[in-house]
């Protein structure tokens, strides 16, 4: 393999299929032919391959060098020393011995966010966890994610599993032929479906929603931001006040039932508890009716509006959609609650393109048929430690060892952590308030961190090991709903001295004297070949084509075949409950759960219900803050590549926000103006738009962290990171899950000496 040869070979990233090859000396890339939508993303390859923020040798940070593991403020402020890979592994593994036999492996969080490459070998979560497992004997874990952490946690009390409800439901086939009525809650924007892990050969929610709009099915987007739905939609627009979904949600359901609009029969053969919920909707429970009226206060929405559309949504196949958005955010769970009860009022969950789809668009996955053979992962052993963190509480987990926590009915502890180990993600993307993360991470022996890249998580790291991007190894990428199994050719010698996962873990392995037991006696070829084996022998077992491992890396592509659009277990619940009861308490739709109101929890009682924020605008913070997903890389992955940094301005993120609250403040198009809360401040371009509602700022998260002077307590970020503004809560006590996506805060125009940007820069020596 050289890089000059011109051959373009297939491989495959998170956002996208994709075939490339080196012309003139460049990687040249180029989109899947069958995509019909393709994800610009996958542009920011060819300029971060050699970019200058790529880690090139191990690096090890001075103090810890000089004086060894232990608690240091020093972590990103101070200068690294290269050293060879023979001494890095060799400390790294005499440090993991040290705290393996010293404190145990409960003293070690193996820390990863799964979405480091789209190959099932390669996956860095499945690396690090089998490396720990297999060495330590386990590690403290963290479970959910940052996307779904309420979600993941309140859909098995209503509904079933998590997967079973998102996975196999509603799919855009069955809204192109069946849906008169899609109300999309937080909508469904499709920078966040040009996403899914493992791959995505076919982006089709554009085209999708352009065929049903022109059948006649109606799109109505429910959120700050007219643009979460694409133009393709045709949608109508409903501004609505941030975090206040579920009143409108309850003004919604009031109406149905006090015009007689709601399933009486379905909510009698199919719900539970819908005698406990009722009395708190029409306000006998408590003095309040949660009608339109009362809502329109709270979400801004005004109550005629409200009660047409609940009355629209009686009258035709109604889909409610509802985006991750939603429950990012304090009470997170109650509008993922509330959204599935106003669904069984309408007596609809189950038909074809009808009824509750939770985060239908918020990645390629969803609304997609599942595949009818399976795609192996890395075998991850087994953990030997008890103890977890939901994955929002790592900051907690640090700055709390030993407190006490509750997560899902159990109360636990805060291990107390001496090392964590960091493969894959960035945590001073994904978390919030990073200033109070910076102050965490201080507070262990050492943090080892593989990147390919210099991301602040890098920067704040003991021990930084460089790895290999995806370009520049082999790997198969795939996922259980798409139909395309990919060979991911090398297209790149490593970078520097960089070494992919695997390997680093399989030399830590040997010098900690299980190197065998972690490679199984493997090359990586030898485990591609060995876990491609798991899909071919489904495949010749249902008599369908299953070519050879040399005959699939040849071609480079296999296509899968799919299951029926069946519904999953919602269809079959709906047709005949009884033979088919949903994995709930009760077997139905748990629209008040005995489970949850026994836990006892304040803020996630019973039964859906309207808690108020505490985070709202105010003085000092009179503005709303949408934290969303970027639209030109994957969460914070290559921010430095050329379509992520075509979209910045003079270097910096872009904010969007209303001309009318611009003019308030003088700010102009392109201005850089600061914005700030109590928990810290950061720089940005600002862009005036009217597809942001009055009294709502949007920043992308993604930008890396660049704090100007990293040395003070609580810097400005010059780059525009907006995790220095949010607050580290947990949504509630039920599942503690993330609360990035929305806070208060103020913007002003900028207009002071303005600070380079440094975060793509490597780190003084």
């Amino acid at each position: 393999m050289t890089e000059q040869d011109g051959a373009m070979r297939p491989h495959a990233a998170h956002w996208g299929a994709f075939r490339a090859g080196w012309q003139n000396g460049a990687l040249v890339v180029e989109p899947h032919p069958a995509d019909p939508d393709p994800s610009p993303i996958l542009q920011n390859f060819p300029e971060a391959l050699r970019h200058r923020a790529r880690i090139a040798q191990p690096m090890v940070r001075r103090g810890w060098l000089e004086h060894g593991p232990g608690p240091s403020t020093a972590r990103g402020r101070e200068a690294f020393v290269p050293v060879s890979w023979e001494k890095a592994l060799a400390l790294l593994a005499g440090e993991l011995a040290r705290v393996r036999d010293s404190h145990g492996p409960q003293a070690v969080f193996g820390g990863s966010y799964g979405w480091a490459s789209a190959g099932r070998f390669h996956h860095a979560q499945s690396q690090i966890h089998r490396f720990l497992n297999i060495a330590l004997g386990g590690y403290v874990r963290s479970v959910n994610s940052y996307s779904a952490g309420a979600s993941a946690v309140i859909i098995p009390h209503i509904l079933g599993p998590f997967e079973a409800v998102t996975r196999r439901n509603v799919t855009w086939e069955q809204i192109v032929g069946h849906t008169g009525l899609v109300l999309s809650f937080g909508g469904m924007a499709v920078k966040n479906s040009a996403v899914a892990s493992g791959g995505v050969s076919r982006h089709v929610e554009r085209g999708a929603m352009a065929a049903a709009a022109a059948r006649g099915t109606r799109f109505v987007l429910i959120g700050p931001l007219k643009d979460d739905l694409p133009e393709e939609a045709g949608a109508e627009w409903l501004p609505i006040t941030p975090g206040t979904d579920t009143a409108l949600m309850l003004g919604m359901a009031h109406t149905l039932l006090a015009e007689g609009l709601h399933d009486t029969a379905f909510l009698a053969t199919h719900c539970t508890g819908w005698d406990r919920f009722a009395p708190y909707l029409t306000g006998a429970a408590d003095g309040q009716p949660k009608d339109a009226a009362w809502a329109s206060v709270h979400c801004g929405i005004p109550a005629g509006r409200i009660r047409q559309l609940a009355r629209d949504a009686a009258g035709t196949r109604t889909l409610i959609s509802m985006a991750h958005s939603l429950q990012r955010a304090e009470h997170g769970e109650q509008p993922v609650w509330m959204a599935a009860v106003l669904a069984a009022m309408l007596g609809q969950i189950g038909l074809p393109g009808g009824g509750y789809n939770y985060a239908l668009g918020a990645i390629a996955h969803y609304g997609k048929r599942a595949n009818a053979v399976p795609i192996a992962g890395l075998p991850q052993g087994r953990n030997g430690v008890r103890d977890f963190i939901p994955v929002a509480r790592v900051s907690d987990m640090l700055l709390n060892p030993g407190a006490p926590f509750d997560y899902n009915g159990q109360r636990l502890a805060y291990p107390d952590i001496k090392l964590v180990y960091w493969a894959g993600g960035n945590p001073f993307h994904h978390h919030q308030d990073i200033n109070r993360l910076r102050r965490a991470f201080a507070r262990v022996d050492t943090l080892v961190v593989h990147e390919s890249a210099w991301t602040a998580t890098a920067r704040h790291a003991d021990i930084v090991l460089p790895a290999t991007l995806s370009l520049e190894r082999e790997d198969i990428a795939g996922s259980p709903n798409d139909p395309l199994l990919v060979a991911m050719h090398q297209l790149a010698k490593p970078f520097g001295e960089a070494r992919d996962d695997y390997a680093i873990f399989a030399g830590l392995a040997e010098r900690l004297g299980c190197g065998d037991a972690f490679t199984e006696g493997r090359d990586a070829r030898g485990w591609l070949r060995h876990l491609y084996e798991t899909t071919r022998a489904a495949l010749a077992e249902r008599g369908e084509a299953a070519p050879s491992f040399e005959e699939f890396w040849q071609d480079g592509e296999l296509a899968l075949p799919q299951a029926p659009d069946d519904g999953g277990i919602l269809r079959a619940f709906r047709e005949d409950p009884a033979a088919n009861p949903l994995p709930t308490p009760s077997g139905r739709i748990e629209i008040f759960s005995e489970t949850i109101a026994g836990f006892g929890y304040d803020d996630c009682p019973g039964h859906p219900a309207w808690l108020a924020p505490t985070d709202t605008p105010a003085p000092g913070a009179p503005l709303w803050l949408v934290a969303n997903q970027p639209a030109t890389r994957l969460h914070s992955q290559l921010d430095f590549g050329g379509t992520s940094a075509a979209s910045k301005r003079r270097g910096r993120e872009v904010v969007r926000l209303h001309p009318q609250d611009a003019a308030a403040r003088g700010i102009a198009e392109g201005d850089i103006v600061r914005l700030h809360n109590a928990r810290g401040a950061c720089l940005a371009a600002a862009a005036l738009s009217e597809a942001v509602m009055p009294g709502v700022v949007q920043l992308a998260t993604g930008a890396w962290y660049d704090p100007e002077d990293p040395n003070d307590e609580n810097p400005l970020c010059v780059h525009g990171n907006p995790n220095v503004l949010t607050r580290d809560m947990g949504t509630s006590r039920l599942a503690q899950g993330c609360t990035g996506q929305l806070t208060a805060l103020e913007v002003e125009k900028f207009t002071g000496n303005l600070p380079p940007v440094r975060a793509w820069d490597p780190p003084a020596g």
